[in-house]
């Protein structure tokens, strides 16, 4: 998708988030939590949580932001699914110390062991 995740490709509503937060599998690591179930939809949508607890809203919006790279730069996932990325605090120390190569990778090994279609 050039130009960034389109609205298609997003999870907005309240319902649809819980919905992936009940009846989907999820994986944790230190930074982040990710959810992840097979959806009806034609292409992956994602969803992103950044608490308070995490940082300021600039904090925030680049976090979100990063998150939305990183899930695409995973490529074409062949199997639909509904992802859920939940920012636990210190992922923006995290990405900084660590670089963006190890976002993607940490995105991706996450979506894979919740029973997503990524591979990192």
């Amino acid at each position: 998708m050039p130009g960034g995740t389109q609205r298609q490709g997003r999870l907005t509503r309240s319902a649809e988030f819980d919905a992936v937060y009940r009846r989907g599998r999820s994986a944790a690591s230190r930074h982040l939590v990710a959810y992840s179930f097979p959806s009806g939809q034609s292409e992956a949508r994602l969803g992103i949580a950044v608490s308070r607890k995490v940082g300021g809203a600039v904090v925030r919006n680049r976090i979100k932001r990063q998150l939305r790279e990183a899930f695409e730069e995973l490529g074409d996932h062949p199997v639909a699914f509904d992802v859920v990325l939940v920012a636990r605090p210190g992922l923006d120390s995290a990405i900084d110390s660590q670089g963006f190569p190890w976002l993607v990778q940490e995105v991706g090994g996450l979506i894979g062991r919740s029973g997503g279609s990524a591979a990192a």
